[in-house]
């Protein structure tokens, strides 16, 4: 019988996939739990179109990201934090203080997409990535200052 999968099946295959299962694994596994729906020729069609829908809806969001990545190209971001002896911050400078000054900044990125090398902890001259996933990434500066 062949099924179309709604979610993800292990060792069967992912979503929007066509795959041949036996009668009985369908009906009693795959059909109640809404992990597969039956191959009939409009359902085929439809699920055709909604995954060249998403794939243009995917690749316009990375156009956008590309964007940005571009507009972002040696940015610097300063960010001011209090210290004490020898320049050493009370705390550490976070990918969501990171985020915030962005925002001023007047870019929109997660503190999920900033990564560090290693923690903030003093003042001075340091880097971040910026990965929007699919390979797009870009570094930029962080100067962190004294309050």
């Amino acid at each position: 019988m062949k099924v179309i999968l709604q979610k993800d099946v292990k060792n069967l295959g992912k979503v929007g996939e066509l795959v041949s299962v036996a009668a009985g694994y369908a009906r009693n596994f795959l059909f109640p739990r809404r992990l597969a729906s039956e191959a009939t020729e409009k359902r085929v069609h439809e699920f055709e179109h909604l995954k060249r829908m998403a794939e243009v809806k995917r690749k316009k969001a990375v156009a956008e990201r590309q964007a940005v990545i571009n507009k972002m190209k040696g940015l610097a971001v300063v960010v001011k934090a209090t210290a004490g002896e020898n320049d050493k911050l009370f705390g550490s400078v976070t990918t969501t203080d990171i985020s915030n000054e962005l925002e001023k900044l007047g870019y929109s990125i997660d503190r999920r997409d900033i990564v560090l090398e290693e923690q903030i902890r003093v003042l001075g001259s340091h880097k971040a990535v910026i990965k929007l996933g699919d390979g797009l990434e870009t570094e930029i500066a962080i100067s962190v200052e004294r309050a």
